[in-house]
């Protein structure tokens, strides 16, 4: 190699890693900016607040003087957000065992792109759909929860149309349910084929060799890929507002209509808003930020506990 062949390949190199080095800085200092931003307009709105910004059941943030809490949407997002978690993990695995492990390429090829393009879908879409069509067709499944686990309270239906908490954790579920899939069947996939070989060669079935090898090696990355769904569904702004029939109570039931989440709040509540009344829908969309970073950063520390997931091969 010559001597300007080697002059250009480091110059090279010395671009590229500054171009990254800037961008990662630049991104920290985007970051920083929001949180700044957010952190000083959520100081007023508490500060003129007659209510208690965790615990109020109430958000009359234009009033004079304003009131207004976040414990509603505080309970909302996290419910609906834990409700499209437990239905979509167990599906998501599921789908991406098949395709990884069971389904022949012929099959498994046309399924994982269709999966990669509900992810494309926009939320929107999803909400109108919900509204048109999920909606009417879950009362005959809540009839039957309240048939069946009424007696518990959580599940009591009353026959109001079904624009709960829970029609949008079903609805959270399906959204997310792609981005879970994808990133888990792409983990399955690098499970080592010496140690599938070496189950087999034990006698293993298909099952067991799952379970043995293809399970514990993935355990850390479906936990990584169902924290980045749950940061969709906490938030999901478009579909939530179009399903969910808004209130300022804690129903005791998840199939009573009723409930907010932070995004759904700020999307409904903005164009009303005054001065006062923006302050506060920041202050809950702190809370959001706050919320979605701890959920991120905890995938980010389950990712790192192995490095076949750690960013060094990011």
């Amino acid at each position: 190699m010559s001597a300007t062949t080697k002059s250009t390949t480091r110059l090279g190199d010395r671009v590229f890693s500054n171009l990254s080095r800037g961008s990662g800085i630049a991104m920290l200092v985007i970051m920083a900016a929001i949180a700044v931003f957010l952190a000083i307009r959520a100081v007023i709105a508490i500060r003129a607040n007659e209510g208690n910004f965790l615990t109020t059941f109430a958000w009359d943030a234009n009033a004079d003087p304003p009131y207004f809490g976040i414990a509603v949407l505080l309970f909302g997002t996290v419910v609906s957000s834990v409700i499209a978690m437990v239905l979509a993990v167990p599906v998501a695995v599921g789908i991406a065992l098949f395709i990884s492990h069971y389904a022949p390429r012929r099959i498994a090829t046309p399924i994982s792109y269709l999966i990669d393009l509900l992810a494309a879908v926009p939320s929107i879409i999803y909400g109108l759909w919900g509204a048109l069509y999920l909606v009417p067709h879950l009362t005959g499944l809540y009839d039957w929860l309240d048939e069946v686990l009424g007696w518990t309270g959580v599940f009591a239906y009353d026959g109001t149309p079904a624009r709960s908490l829970m029609t949008v954790g079903i609805l959270l579920a399906v959204m997310i349910l792609p981005i879970i899939t994808s990133v888990t069947r792409e983990v399955f996939r690098q499970t080592p084929a010496a140690n599938q070989e070496a189950a087999l060669a034990l006698g293993a079935t298909r099952w067991e060799v799952i379970t043995m090898t293809v399970l514990p090696f993935g355990r850390s990355g479906v936990i990584s890929a169902s924290m980045l769904g749950l940061g969709r569904a906490l938030g999901e702004t478009m579909a939530v507002a179009t399903v969910l029939s808004p209130s300022f109570l804690i129903n005791a039931s998840l199939l009573e209509s009723g409930g907010g989440t932070f995004a759904q709040n700020i999307a409904s509540q903005f164009k009303e808003a005054g001065s006062m009344g923006r302050d506060a829908l920041i202050a809950s969309g702190l809370v959001l930020f706050l919320l979605t970073l701890v959920v991120n950063g905890a995938a980010r520390l389950i990712i790192a506990r192995r490095k076949e997931y750690s960013g060094a091969r990011a």
